[in-house]
């Protein structure tokens, strides 16, 4: 495996590693095997690899929806592997979060629905007022607040999720197959916007399943494969 860690300088902080980390669900089914890797802060990462390679489990332990057999994994500064429940949400606050299914809520306005992650950690309504239109702008909705998601193309609906994750300035967006529901016109539009993002120094990861876009784009490339990491190369190539 041509490890991309090697071109990366020693001292650059990991926002995610994981040490020795394997996963196997109560079913017997063997998700992740002794995977050691590290995601540096301000790195565009896509992870790839087909059905049951084990991106899933991987985004979720990421996400403390799982939690690992083995190994220890950090993000953000957290040890996930000694974290008490209670404490996920404060994980999650660190980090946006844009679905394949959109996830947005149908009686809620697209302002509100950008808004509600806000509500959420209990911010201040001139805040909310302020990030959320600064949010909508940067994803091209500005003049879409008042409408109702079902108002909106898919292409439009997935914007406003990726408004949502972005509107609490995270460090790391988790981005689980953003462009899965979207024609490949606004999928590669979904990427520019996060590559936009990113050169401001947001961390991006995101799984997808579209080799075109990884290779056009020219990010890191993580590909799993049984469970394990066979490949982690810069520059698309897969």
């Amino acid at each position: 495996m041509e490890n991309f860690q090697q071109f990366t300088e020693q001292n650059v902080k990991p926002i995610i590693e994981f040490r020795g980390v394997s996963k196997t669900y109560q079913t017997g089914t063997h998700a992740l095997d002794d995977v050691n890797i590290k995601i540096n802060n301000g790195e565009f990462v896509f992870v790839v690899g087909s059905s049951g390679a084990g991106k899933s489990t991987f985004m979720k332990l990421i996400m403390r929806e799982e939690k690992a057999n083995t190994g220890k994994i950090t993000v953000n500064g957290f040890d996930l592997t000694k974290m008490k429940r209670k404490d996920v949400p404060m994980l999650r606050r660190t980090m946006g979060i844009v679905f394949q299914d959109f996830r947005l809520i149908p009686t809620m306005n697209v302002f509100d629905n950008v808004a509600f992650a806000m509500r959420v950690v209990g911010a201040d309504g001139r805040d909310i007022r302020k990030e959320v239109s600064k949010a909508l702008a940067k994803v091209g909705l500005g003049h879409k607040a008042r409408s109702m998601p079902n108002q909106l193309s898919g292409g439009e609906q997935q914007r406003v999720g990726l408004a949502r994750a972005l509107v609490n300035s995270p460090d790391l967006i988790i981005a689980d197959e953003p462009t899965g529901n979207v024609d490949p016109n606004m999928s590669y539009e979904i990427v520019s916007l996060l590559t936009e993002i990113n050169r401001k120094g947001t961390t991006i990861l995101m799984v997808t399943h579209d080799h075109n876009l990884v290779r056009d784009f020219q990010h890191r490339v993580i590909m799993l494969d049984s469970g394990k990491i066979v490949a982690d190369n810069v520059g698309g190539d897969i």
